[in-house]
C-alpha cells in the first residue's frame, strides 16, 4: 500500500510518499505561514518524483497537532478532501511523536518539543523501544520553566527534539543532561509521518474520515480573545 503523508503541524511543511520499501520521496518548505500555497504544489511534485499518480495510493496520513491552528486546518482539511475523492482510509498521527521517532536509537530519554507561541511549549517525553519510541507522559502545554522542572525531577539525561526546544534552549539548557537535537530534527518529519502509517495500516488501524479532527491541545488565540469580549461585555 503507497500511504501519502501530509504534515503541516509548524512553520514547515512537507508531505511523503512511502510504502513497504520505504519512503519513495519527500518534500518540505519553510514558507512561514503560507501552508494554503505551499501544499498542493508540494504534493504535485512528490508524486512526480515518486513516478507515481495520485489513483494509486492506498491511504492519507496526517500530522494532526498539536501545532499551529492555522497548518493543522489547512493540513487536516486537504488530507480529508483527498481521502474523500480517492475513497481511500486516513490515518492521523500526533507531531510531537513525529519530532521523537527520528531519534528513535537513543538511550536518553526524549523530550519533543515544538514552539506553541506565547511564551509556551507543545511537548511529551519518549523512550526508545524495539522498533520505535513509546510514550511515557500525556500530551502537554506549559511554559519553559514547567519543562525544565519536569526534566530536573526526572533526574535523567535527556535529548530535546523540536523548535520549542531550540526557541528556549537558554532555559532548558540549565538542567544538567541535556543534549538538544540539531537543526536537522527540528520539526516534524513528513517520511516518519509515512513510516509511522505504513505500520498502522498493516495493523489497519485507519480512521473514519468524519472523525478525523486537528489535535489542538489548547484554545486558539481568536477563540480567547472572544471570550474575553464577552466576558467584558457581561460585566
Amino acid at each position: 500500500m503507497l500511504i501519502l503523508g501530509i504534515e503541516t503541524a509548524t512553520l514547515q511543511a512537507g508531505c511523503a510518499i512511502g510504502g513497504h520499501e520505504g519512503v519513495l520521496a519527500e518534500f518540505h518548505v519553510s514558507r512561514g505561514r503560507r501552508h494554503a500555497e505551499v501544499l498542493a504544489p508540494a504534493i504535485e511534485f512528490t508524486c512526480r518524483q515518486a513516478l507515481i499518480e495520485l489513483k494509486e495510493i492506498g491511504a492519507i496520513a496526517v500530522d494532526i497537532g498539536p501545532g499551529l491552528f492555522t497548518g493543522l486546518r489547512v493540513g487536516v482539511a486537504t488530507a480529508k478532501a483527498m481521502a474523500q475523492a480517492l475513497r481511500v482510509p486516513m490515518i492521523g498521527v500526533s507531531s510531537l511523536d513525529l519530532l521523537a521517532f527520528p531519534v528513535r536509537h537513543t538511550s536518553k530519554l526524549i523530550v519533543a518539543a515544538i514552539d506553541a507561541r506565547r511564551s509556551e511549549l507543545f511537548y511529551a517525553f519518549y523512550r526508545q523501544v524495539p522498533g520505535g519510541v513509546q510514550r511515557q507522559s500525556g500530551y502537554q502545554v506549559g511554559t519553559a520553566d514547567d519543562l525544565a522542572s519536569e526534566l530536573l525531577a526526572t533526574g535523567h539525561e535527556s535529548l530535546l527534539v523540536g523548535d520549542g526546544a531550540h526557541r528556549y534552549a537558554g532555559t532548558l539548557g540549565e538542567v544538567g543532561g541535556i543534549e538538544f537535537g540539531d537543526a536537522g530534527f527540528a520539526y516534524p518529519s513528513a517520511s516518519a509521518l509515512v513510516e509511522l502509517a505504513h505500520a498502522r495500516a498493516l495493523r489497519e488501524e485507519f480512521v473514519p474520515t468524519w472523525e478525523l479532527e486537528p489535535f489542538y491541545l489548547r484554545k486558539a488565540d481568536a477563540e480567547i480573545n472572544w471570550e474575553r469580549r464577552d466576558a467584558a461585555e457581561a460585566s
